[in-house]
């Protein structure tokens, strides 16, 4: 089954990173990403740019672009994986491990209803995935 593991952060705090604590973090991370590859679970992973960036589509018809994602809550979505997980509980020790590294990060854990694969997409400007 595959999961969707959805990271959640206070974006504000994010952005205070020096650009070595930021290093640091994704170090940690790549080690969690380089175990989880080795089992065959990991799929796409991405870091999300700023929310500031964010449009939303909504309403009928051809709908209207809104600035932001609007959400109600202080943490934003600002990254993703998509893993192969036998079980629920192996989608939860796979948010755990990522926790371990990052544990200021709120992970939610949805099964994926439809996946439709495409081609890998290089590392951006920044050096930095998403």
């Amino acid at each position: 089954m595959l999961y969707a593991i959805l990271a959640y952060h206070v974006e504000a705090e994010v952005m205070s990173w020096t650009a070595q604590e930021d290093a640091a973090l994704l170090a940690d991370l790549r080690q969690v990403h380089g175990h989880l590859t080795q089992q065959g679970r990991l799929g796409p992973a991405a870091r999300l740019n700023a929310t500031k960036k964010a449009r939303t589509l909504r309403g009928p018809g051809a709908g209207v672009v809104l600035d932001g994602p609007f959400a109600e809550t202080k943490e934003q979505l600002l990254g993703f994986y998509v893993m192969d997980c036998p079980t629920e509980e192996a989608a939860i020790q796979a948010a755990r491990d990522l926790r371990r590294a990052n544990p200021t990060a709120v992970y939610e854990i949805r099964p994926v209803a439809l996946y439709l694969p495409g081609v890998a997409f290089p590392v951006t400007d920044m050096g930095r995935p998403g």
